[in-house]
């Protein structure tokens, strides 16, 4: 197994990690983040746009987003996106900026967002280890097809278990921070 290798491996695993914060930005915390607003899609010009091509999302404090919108025929429709999207937000529009306040979470709704953030980075864990699964497997086939020493495979195998655990470190890592995000008051 090349040098080349263990990068792909590094790489896919940096992948895992990548989607992981993708997935912990989207969960609301009593924080506001643009991220929370990414999913919303609001009716223009005859066909569905997500919110942040039809205005500028901002945080302006740590409990409010901001978002202005570009034509002012779309504060009401895009108010209205936000209102049914299911968030428990209650948005507020004054011409040509929409104001979106973040109410503080329940010590209940804490709870479960911290669950789904467990289930988040176990996802992200088994995805390194199935990378370094695949990996091992490769250095099985190299050195049963003769490519490779027991040796190699050995230091190789021993390399790609050192970056397994770091990723799992990282992920773990992640979710602590994430954990005392969502239940900071």
């Amino acid at each position: 197994m090349a040098a080349d290798d263990i990068s792909d491996l590094k790489k896919r695993m940096d992948g895992a990690l990548q989607a992981l914060k993708r997935e912990f930005a989207g969960l609301r915390t009593g924080r506001a983040s643009t991220a929370l607003l990414e999913p919303i899609m609001v009716e223009a010009y005859g066909q569905q746009m997500p919110l942040n091509q039809v205005g500028t999302v901002s945080v302006p404090e740590p409990r409010m987003l901001t978002v202005q919108i570009w034509d002012k025929g779309m504060v009401s429709k895009a108010e209205k996106a936000i209102r049914e999207a299911g968030l428990g937000l209650n948005p507020s529009n004054d011409g040509n900026t929409v104001r979106i306040p973040i109410p503080p979470l329940s010590e209940e709704r804490r709870q479960e967002l911290g669950k789904v953030a467990g289930r988040y980075a176990e996802q992200a864990r088994v995805a390194v280890r199935n990378v370094r699964r695949d990996g091992m497997e490769t250095l099985k086939q190299q050195l049963k097809d003769g490519e490779i020493s027991e040796d190699e495979q050995r230091r190789i195998s021993d390399d790609i278990q050192k970056l397994t655990d770091e990723h799992v470190k990282a992920v773990d890592e992640a979710l602590s921070v994430k954990e005392a995000e969502i239940m900071q008051v």
